[in-house]
């Protein structure tokens, strides 16, 4: 398997793949979503995907259009996000957000674009293996698993929970429902995937979606705790956020401490998920421990 950077190199190379070719009269579609798409970031979900694909024995170059989509997904989430009708968000990885720099109609208009994008590719690539139908339904597996995990029952509910989880008094039992589906379903859905693609068994799945989901709780209750202690000038955004406005956020609810060690327990069960896989999986654990320390 290859190193993060190199997955994450190979991403940020194809970045604007999907991206449409636009006349234009709506050029500007097209140059405020790359705007967003190449301000930077982890591109932790995409290189995820990959490696999940590269351990069971899959081809990425197959497996890349999918990992792009998933980044065309969470960008589109993000810009979204910073809109003064949701978290009214002036920065975004240190530069201004898009509805900053194109307004909001066009940010909304661009977060559109993003995942009509992805949609479009994720339903257009198993069409590729309509001669091969294992191929095909192990491509179409994997296009279902990011369109729902980013729908209605998943990301999509757990933002709305956010949004209407503010300015009431917050729960454990709501904060983890966000958590889950807000931000653990988009980290899951990218494991498994890319597990689908490479035709992965029920067993290896079945471990892969337990590591997946406690990497993206832990992801989401460190980004609580670095709204309180992060440095606004590394994250490249605002903190203290979730207290002015009244979030549905891990500390509030449980305390730092319990957030610290909520997020410790969460990474020790994600590596021992996977403990059977031995060093083959040295990918997955490695990755766990250093998002547990970072500090953007």
């Amino acid at each position: 398997m290859r190193s993060f950077e190199e997955y994450r190199s190979l991403i940020n190379s194809h970045l604007t793949d999907l991206l449409p070719d636009l006349p234009d009269e709506s050029e500007v579609l097209r140059e405020a979503m790359a705007y967003s798409l190449e301000v930077g970031g982890k591109r932790l979900r995409p290189v995820l995907l990959l490696a999940a694909c590269e351990f069971a024995g899959g081809d990425t170059e197959e497996a890349l259009p999918y990992a792009l989509a998933l980044e065309y997904i969470h960008t589109y989430s993000l810009i979204h996000d910073d809109l003064p009708a949701m978290d009214n968000d002036d920065l975004r990885r240190g530069r201004p957000t898009n509805h900053k720099v194109y307004g909001e109609a066009m940010a909304i208009l661009a977060g559109d674009g993003l995942l009509s994008s992805a949609a479009e590719t994720v339903t257009g690539e198993p069409l590729k293996y309509r001669d091969d139908p294992e191929a095909m339904y192990c491509h179409v597996r994997a296009a279902h698993e990011i369109m729902s995990r980013a729908g209605t029952s998943g990301m999509i509910a757990g933002q709305t929970a956010d949004v209407t989880g503010e300015n009431r008094k917050a729960t454990a039992d709501l904060v983890r429902y966000i958590e889950e589906h807000k931000t653990a379903d988009l980290i899951t859905a990218p494991v498994r995937a890319g597990l689908m693609l490479a035709g992965s068994d029920d067993v290896t799945l079945g471990a892969f979606t337990v590591y997946a989901k406690d990497l993206g709780i832990a992801f989401q209750i460190l980004d609580d705790i670095l709204d309180f202690e992060g440095d606004a000038e590394i994250l490249g955004k605002s903190t203290g956020k979730d207290l002015a406005q009244d979030k549905c956020n891990y500390v509030c609810v449980h305390g730092m401490e319990a957030a610290k060690k909520e997020l410790h327990r969460l990474t020790e069960e994600a590596c021992g998920a996977l403990a059977a896989f031995g060093d083959a999986a040295s990918f997955f654990g490695d990755l766990a421990l250093q998002l547990e320390s970072r500090n953007s």
